[in-house]
């Protein structure tokens, strides 16, 4: 049954010291939501618990895309269609700007944004593997000030993050140097536009000399959180690119994850698909690496 607008109260606060302030007053009571692309669903159904709501939409202290000479910062508030429409993004980080074009449809690319996809914390959501691979880091705010963490240790559990009840999540930072890195990115879904991913992978890697001096492997759909292939990426790490390598790879990328049964698919499918894509991404890299 879809939920009674009457039980919720909205406020719209016209800062981010105003919004982080509420949150300092009432740590717990206010659910932030940007563009509501994942809470209008809840609300839908009538799954929307929250009782108080504070919009950070178009905040302009949360809508920005910065560029210097050592890393780019996306406020929070950025969408989809900022993301994918800028050239910087475009260019240097080509799987931020894939993961936008697959995340739902215009609509939603118009609405959804980068912080509300990072906060709301679905291992299934587009954008986390990219982030994974480019190293990000984020910079959370409150009150009392902001502190700058590494991506990497932001997805504590299911649906469980670092951010304190008090936090938003300001900016996200990428350090540029990527430009010349090959990148390979893959989602499988139940249809080829606007699906909840089955398994989807997003990896870069540079060759020098004929052996991989760097590589970088990120999937989601298969554990939890988000995961970053470590394993997988130390056994490619400084090797020529054969088949035995890509089969090792394979195997090791199989056993590195943590797939579950759902309605989307199962266990085994995820495992065999996260192999695959591994694979097929090495043998891109080996055919087109020292052409990036």
């Amino acid at each position: 049954m879809r939920s009674d607008p009457a039980d919720y109260e909205l406020v719209a606060p016209g800062s981010l010291r105003e919004a982080v302030s509420l949150l300092a007053a009432q740590p717990g009571v206010w659910l932030p939501i940007a563009g509501g692309t994942d809470v209008m669903v809840q609300f839908a159904a009538g799954n929307l618990a929250a009782q108080k709501l504070v919009s950070l939409w178009n905040l302009p202290d949360l809508r920005f895309i910065e560029v210097n000479d050592k890393e780019i910062r996306v406020g929070a508030g950025s969408t989809y269609t900022d993301l994918r429409a800028h050239e910087v993004v475009e260019r240097e980080f080509p799987l931020l700007n894939r993961a936008a074009r697959w995340t739902g449809g215009i609509a939603n690319q118009n609405r959804g944004t980068l912080g509300g996809n990072i906060a709301n914390a679905s291992p299934a959501a587009d954008s986390l593997p990219a982030l994974l691979v480019y190293e990000a880091e984020l910079i959370l705010v409150s009150a009392s000030g902001e502190r700058r963490v590494n991506y990497v240790d932001f997805h504590t559990g299911y649906k469980e993050t670092q951010l304190a009840p008090d936090e938003l999540i300001r900016a996200v930072c990428l350090a540029r140097g990527f430009a010349g890195h090959f990148s390979y990115a893959r989602k499988v879904g139940a249809r080829n536009a606007q699906a909840i991913s089955k398994v989807a992978v997003a990896a870069i890697a540079r060759i020098c000399e004929g052996v991989v001096a760097d590589v970088r492997i990120a999937v989601g759909s298969v554990a939890p959180v988000p995961l970053r292939l470590w394993n997988t990426e130390g056994v490619v790490k400084g090797r020529v690119i054969d088949a035995a390598l890509i089969l090792k790879a394979r195997e090791t990328a199989r056993g590195e994850i943590r797939p579950i049964d759902d309605i989307r698919s199962t266990a085994a499918y995820r495992a065999q698909v996260t192999g695959n894509l591994v694979a097929e991404f090495l043998e891109g890299l080996a055919a087109n690496g020292d052409k990036a």
